[in-house]
């Protein structure tokens, strides 16, 4: 008579052995690695905590055993080497989802002429940096636009998709909130329709986005150090104040997304089917931009209007203000450069209702703009308000300050634009 195999020991013993690679010993709790059901269809691997008596009731005491046991949990990102287990240590960083493998990429490298435009070669180099160095630290890209139908979200679903649960959405409220453990090591952070407008939300990207290490906080528990390695991606439909950004930030790459011209609903499957050939694509593909800076790349590389926008719009009040004389001063006069001394510019703001002190004007021209007054008192154009709000030319002399067109052009062309409507 031919003997039942689920009888057999050897079989009982091989299932039981197999059984117990879903349970893990971390130094003195216990965990059991779950598969939830998504909405997708798909599943989320999970690390939940189980009991050693649970364990013990559901499978005996023997089984306790066969568990692998770790002294610990670390966090190591990498994506070509991965590994689960690192110096008896358990990883809590994810393999991704997908393998390199061959296909055809059209839809995706369309796609990413979209969303990179002129800048695409960067944009490869920042999406290869991800896959190949995801730990070198990255500019916070930020994608924007009033329209709708730009491929913003889908952008952000596609690199979900890549990096898998290496990769979080947050709320805005979440970056406020004292516990963090949920994001804090993440690969990539995102947000969807961000509104980040006090200035400590600023300040907060910006620390997070060049740290080394950052302190966790979960509810209950006590304040934990970790090494950080997380890059943010922001998309928001409010292009001018979705974030407060000063002149001489260095730390966004903000982009303006136009629409599509068609809309493909069945985009995101087609990038997801092509994720495999993709990631083999920037294995074989060569930087095309060497790394430059602390952030990889240079200030230079990442200007864009859009930037240059988010600035102006975050200028302060009173120098929004000063801009906006100076501006219909150099239109109305047909100037290259406009050269003045305090005293004009306390004439030239005696109408408005800042009425600033000479303090406040040297913190703009000094510090804002990096002038310094010429050398010698020379002969130059002034102009001056009547009380009627005349603007007249005369001479004077004195060391004065000369601010160029050019600068205004470049750094206030949102101002530039406005006042010639």
């Amino acid at each position: 008579m031919e003997e039942n195999a689920n009888s057999n020991p050897k079989n009982n013993t091989q299932s039981e052995e197999s059984e117990a690679l879903d349970y893990f010993r971390i130094a003195t709790s216990y965990f059991k690695n779950i598969k939830k059901p998504l909405i997708s269809g798909d599943t989320l691997d999970m690390l939940a905590p189980w009991s050693k008596d649970c364990i013990r009731d559901d499978r005996g005491k023997p089984f306790l055993d066969k568990i692998k046991k770790y002294d610990g949990f670390c966090c190591v990102p990498s994506h070509i080497k991965f590994q689960q287990e690192i110096s008896n240590f358990y990883n809590t960083y994810k393999e991704l989802p997908f393998k390199p493998g061959t296909g055809e990429i059209t839809n995706t490298i369309n796609f990413l002429e979209h969303i990179f435009g002129s800048q695409l070669s960067i944009g490869l180099d920042y999406l290869k940096i991800l896959y190949e160095i995801p730990t070198q630290i990255l500019p916070v890209f930020c994608l924007v636009s009033k329209e709708r139908n730009t491929g913003k979200t889908t952008f952000l679903n596609w690199l979900k998709n890549i990096f898998g649960p290496n990769m979080t959405y947050n709320t805005n409220d979440d970056f406020r909130s004292q516990f963090n453990s949920d994001w804090s090591s993440k690969l990539l952070i995102a947000v969807d329709e961000v509104l980040l407008d006090k200035i400590e939300d600023t300040e907060r990207i910006k620390n997070l986005s060049t740290a080394r290490t950052y302190k966790v906080e979960a509810k209950g528990k006590d304040k934990n150090e970790i090494e950080f390695f997380g890059k943010f991606v922001l998309c928001s439909n409010n292009e001018r104040t979705f974030i407060r950004i000063e002149a001489g930030e260095i730390r966004f790459w903000v982009r303006k997304i136009v629409p599509f011209k068609t809309e493909d609903k069945n985009l995101l499957d087609k990038l997801i089917l092509e994720i495999p050939a993709f990631l083999s694509f920037l294995l074989k593909r060569e930087f095309s931009t060497p790394s430059a800076t602390r952030m990889w790349f240079t200030p230079q590389q990442l200007q864009t209007d859009a930037l240059k926008r988010l600035k102006s719009y975050n200028k302060n009040a009173l120098e929004i203000e000063l801009v906006n004389s100076i501006i219909e001063i150099i239109e109305n006069f047909e100037l290259d450069e406009f050269q003045f001394c305090f005293k004009d510019l306390q004439n030239l703001m005696s109408k408005s209702p800042f009425n600033p002190s000479k303090t406040r004007l040297k913190n703009i021209i000094k510090d804002e703009w990096n002038l310094t007054p010429a050398k010698n008192s020379l002969s130059y154009k002034k102009f001056t308000v009547l009380s009627d709000g005349t603007i007249i030319e005369s001479s004077d002399r004195g060391r004065y300050y000369s601010l160029k067109k050019s600068y205004l052009l470049e750094n206030y062309d949102e101002l530039m634009q406005d006042t010639n409507n």
